[in-house]
């Protein structure tokens, strides 16, 4: 690279025509986007200005929520068109080389990892799902199965669902945290792979919903479907969690072997 200008990373995929295919896709720099070639893989990347994206300006900018946001967005914009086209290794966000050489060193020192990453993600895509928790709704829910019983007068019946109301109230951060880890589980067992992730920031979601489960899934893409209408089902059985499913979305959370930028 020349002088004043870096490599931004978006994505390692399989060599095989990337360039001429992504030709009309722009970057976070309103760059073009090329591929950097070496051992079979390709990494997808563009030519961006170091006075906005060098370590010490990128560092102050990622401060910047609404600059935050749009460079994520065209960071995934890319990434996303990658994915589109066949098994991509998406880097993080923020993932500046100073040249290509280096880049190429990157892709030289993990091409055992990008490979055995691709051969992971091929066919499948990445899904997230958050449960949200409705404390009034769940302690009802809670205090209707600890006061259920047959064969008791109305005034016993009375009292033991007060009770179990307290109870509930006392509970209800344990209640959710095992429904969360129940339907963790579950997800788990219709997925390649499945991971919890911590609770989104509520300065960056804009949401100030009680998250109690913010999981992120591989699934294959023929049983994508089939994940689905798991999640809907999930939903309606678990009184007091709403359930939110988002995707499909490039294997972010699943494919990430970079190294530190450089």
């Amino acid at each position: 690279m020349t002088d004043g200008v870096g490599v931004w990373l978006y994505a390692v995929t399989v060599d095989g025509g990337a360039a001429e295919e992504l030709g009309h896709v722009t970057g976070v720099a309103g760059e073009a986007v090329r591929v950097v070639i070496a051992n079979g893989l390709a990494a997808v990347v563009g030519t961006v200005p170091l006075e906005v994206f060098g370590k010490e300006p990128l560092r102050r900018n990622l401060e910047d929520l609404t600059w935050l946001e749009a460079t994520a967005r065209a960071h995934d914009t890319v990434v996303s068109a990658v994915a589109r086209r066949g098994p991509a290794v998406p880097l993080r966000l923020a993932t500046v080389y100073l040249d290509d050489d280096r880049v190429l060193g990157l892709l030289d020192e993990r091409r055992t990892d990008f490979r055995s990453a691709l051969e992971l993600v091929t066919d499948r895509t990445e899904w997230g799902v958050k449960a949200y928790g409705d404390r009034d709704a769940l302690t009802a829910a809670v205090a209707d199965a600890k006061a259920t019983s047959s064969d008791i007068g109305a005034g016993t019946a009375y009292l033991l669902r007060r009770k179990a109301q307290l109870s509930a109230q006392e509970t209800v951060e344990r209640d959710a945290a095992t429904r969360a880890d129940e339907i963790h589980a579950h997800l788990v067992r219709h997925a390649a792979g499945g991971r919890r992730q911590a609770a989104t920031d509520p300065a960056l979601s804009g949401r100030r919903d009680w998250m109690v489960l913010n999981g992120t899934y591989l699934v294959d893409d023929e049983r994508a479907d089939e994940f689905v209408s798991t999640v809907r089902e999930l939903g309606k059985e678990y009184p007091g969690i709403r359930l939110e499913l988002t995707g499909p979305w490039p294997p972010y959370s699943f494919a990430g072997v970079e190294r530190e930028p450089i």
